[in-house]
């Protein structure tokens, strides 16, 4: 009897029964496994692009990624002891203050020809600055500048001038003033023909009465170079401003790209074989011309003042406070870096303005 039971069970159990129970248990997963390899086959179609780029230096990969633990670059010793003998750790006490002429005697002695051999070595000012503009989320913007001193030195550079102005009496008075050439209407037409290189004229100057003519040039010239009262290469004292730019000091600040609020300025006032007098006199004039481009706020803008005279790597620290404020002052009025906005934003306009006068 128990037989029987059995095989009755079995015969009940048919193969289509058996087909639909397996479907029923195993259909679920037959359709998961048939949508990923319907996914991977469409990625495998995919054709995948590889950007090429240029040839990048070893220490410029990954430049972005690097988590660089930055020390602030703004230097402030005063909570130091002072030395009290010649001989001192300079990481623990102030850095010692020279005078101008301290400073210039003592490269004078390690450029003597039983040293560095090189008496008329050029002597720099290396002008640190604190870049914090009037809002603390803005900083003032890189700006080159060139300011005239008392007394002039030989720079080897190349200071060629070009000048544009109307009326023979005017150009006369520019090619007298130094200027390297000048022209009206007519070089402005060599240019628009590609007969003169402006490439080799770094300096470009106008008088107010050509501007309008000078306009049609303004893609060739640039931004940088079009004539602009900003700067001072646009007015009617054409030989102050080729005097400027002939024997001036060019100098040009620039933020770092790290701490937005360190900035720097290196600029040549003299050599070694000047008069100290003459060298600090032109170094006053340098400050002055940097302070105007202070920025209305509390605190400093000029930090800390180097002198330093290549190929020597000695920096002996002066005291700028001597020629220039220490501190500035807050004010609603707009500073240099609002200023220049508005430069560029009406630039249209003054060029329109200086024209018709």
């Amino acid at each position: 009897m128990f037989g029987n039971l059995v095989r009755n069970r079995f015969n009940f159990a048919t193969p289509s029964s058996l087909a639909v129970s397996r479907w029923f248990h195993l259909g679920t997963i037959d359709a998961a496994a048939r949508k990923g390899t319907r996914e991977k086959a469409r990625k495998s179609k995919v054709k995948k692009v590889i950007e090429k780029t240029g040839f990048i230096r070893h220490d410029m990969r990954n430049k972005d990624k690097l988590n660089l633990n930055l020390t602030n670059k703004h230097i402030d010793d005063s909570w130091k002891q002072s030395p009290i003998d010649n001989c001192w750790v300079s990481k623990y006490y102030k850095w010692k203050v020279y005078t101008v002429a301290e400073a210039v005697q003592c490269h004078r002695e390690t450029h003597h020809p039983t040293v560095y051999n090189l008496p008329n070595a050029p002597l720099q000012a290396h002008v640190e600055l604190n870049m914090q503009a009037e809002k603390i989320t803005r900083f003032v913007d890189n700006f080159q500048r060139m300011v005239a001193i008392p007394h002039q030195f030989e720079h080897g550079e190349n200071r060629n001038i070009i000048v544009f102005a109307k009326g023979q009496d005017i150009l006369k008075e520019a090619s007298k003033s130094g200027a390297t050439l000048v022209g009206g209407i007519e070089l402005i037409k060599e240019i628009q023909n590609g007969d003169l290189q402006l490439s080799e004229y770094p300096f470009v100057l106008a008088h107010p009465n050509i501007l309008p003519d000078l306009v049609v040039i303004r893609g060739l010239l640039k931004k940088n170079k079009f004539p602009n009262p900003k700067n001072g290469t646009l007015g009617v004292n054409l030989a102050e401003m080729i005097e400027r730019y002939s024997h001036g000091i060019q100098y040009s600040a620039e933020k770092d790209e790290y701490q937005k609020d360190f900035g720097s300025i290196v600029a040549t006032i003299g050599t070694l074989q000047m008069d100290s007098a003459k060298l600090e006199e032109n170094l006053s004039t340098l400050l002055k011309d940097i302070a105007t481009m202070r920025p209305k706020r509390e605190g400093k803008f000029i930090t800390r003042v180097l002198l330093k005279s290549p190929p020597s790597g000695e920096s002996l620290k002066i005291n700028p406070f001597l020629y220039v404020p220490e501190e500035g002052k807050a004010s609603n009025k707009k500073g240099p870096s609002d200023e220049a906005d508005e430069y560029d934003r009406d630039d249209e306009k003054e060029i329109a303005a200086a024209g018709a006068n």
